[in-house]
């Protein structure tokens, strides 16, 4: 069932600046779906507009099946959780929580035993009877995730809730988080521009650029499917390295060639440009689908510009004519800035993008829609 479904939604600035451009979503009862992006692109202010915080220009907002666009914030049902906490200082913990409650003028045994509930689903039992200031960020997100959760809403919504974190913590109460929603079966719409954030924890990602959705799927769909070149490009870390080929068929051979490397296509990988009839494309490989090997092996050899170690893996970057190429290896790889080193492609990873839409080729040889 469909839990939000977002119609045709647009939000302008003005005259002339569009927030917001003509959105269509559908998001399934009990789904984490995650809108990502880079500063600017809407995703905030859609969950801003979902919420009554923002005002629509044009479109709908329907929770199941209720038109909320012009209903006030406190009559949608729903729970926001945002960056900066928002807890109230004067209060504790435990009223912090329970003030929602109260409003609804619930017995006091209820009241208790829900705060009781919710403080411990967030592991702030203990905190009750403190202050806000004497808790650290990451306990004070806590405290706003179990407020959010006291009310029992129909809707989650959470506006970049851990950027505020340190890295470890970070990192931590995403795996919370998302124990938490299979645990309630809360639908959640969560606005994050960190990618790392969204994969781990989304069963759909919204991808948006310009105030306008690029591509909506699954954490796979998106990283390996990626629908154009700004997909491949945000999502991975280091990203997608993309470089301009010229295709060439001989004998029923399809080879990509460029001023670096010439090598040809395994018979799958053709079959995705059966149709496309252009000379040229651009080809797209993730770091982890380049590999180092020996010289006689190699594709082609290039100086090693900087090494980056990770721990559990090094990133080795390249130089070729002017664009920085970045290779993940493993650790075990022994190789040192200056050295000259062999390379190749895994032919089964292969993405390929048309140069004039940027939009990734399908496999009838057009480009993906």
């Amino acid at each position: 069932m469909t839990a939000l479904k977002l119609e045709n939604l647009s939000r302008r600035f003005g005259k002339k600046v569009w927030g917001v451009k003509r959105l269509d979503l559908d998001v399934g009862e009990g789904e984490y779906m995650v809108l990502l992006g880079p500063s600017g692109c809407g995703k905030t202010t859609t969950l801003r507009m979902v919420a009554g915080l923002e005002e629509v220009t044009t479109g709908a907002i329907r929770l199941f099946d209720r038109d909320i666009t012009e209903v006030a914030p406190r009559k949608r049902n729903v729970s926001m959780v945002f960056q900066s906490y928002a807890v109230w200082p004067h209060m504790t913990v435990y009223d912090n929580i329970a003030f929602a409650l109260k409003l609804k003028r619930l017995e006091k045994s209820s009241v208790e035993a829900t705060v009781n509930e919710v403080a411990a689903m967030v592991k702030i039992a203990d905190l009750l009877g403190r202050y806000p200031a004497q808790l650290s960020g990451g306990q004070r997100q806590r405290v706003a995730l179990a407020r959010a959760l006291a009310v029992h809403p129909q809707l989650f919504l959470m506006d970049e809730p851990l950027s505020n974190l340190d890295a470890k913590l970070r990192v931590m109460m995403r795996t919370e988080l998302k124990a938490i929603h299979q645990k309630t079966g809360a639908t959640t719409l969560f606005v994050t521009h960190d990618q790392s954030e969204a994969m781990s924890m989304a069963d759909r990602i919204v991808i948006m650029k310009d105030g306008e959705v690029i591509q909506v799927g699954s954490p796979d769909d998106v990283y390996f499917r990626s629908a154009n070149m700004f997909v491949a490009g945000f999502i991975g870390t280091p990203p997608t390295n993309f470089f301009k080929v010229a295709i060439t068929r001989e004998d029923e051979v399809v080879a990509l060639t460029s001023p670096y490397f010439s090598f040809a296509l395994t018979r799958e990988a053709s079959e995705e440009l059966d149709g496309y009839d252009k000379s040229h494309l651009v080809l797209g490989v993730r770091p982890e689908d380049i590999t180092v090997t020996s010289p006689d092996r190699s594709v082609f050899r290039n100086e090693v510009l900087v090494v980056e170690p990770q721990g559990s893996h090094k990133i080795i970057a390249i130089d070729l004519g002017g664009e920085i190429v970045k290779i993940a290896a493993p650790a075990d790889v022994a190789v040192s800035a200056g050295e000259n080193i062999g390379l190749d492609f895994n032919r089964n990873a292969l993405h390929f993008y048309d140069p004039d839409t940027e939009k990734r080729i399908a496999k009838d040889g057009k480009p993906s829609l």
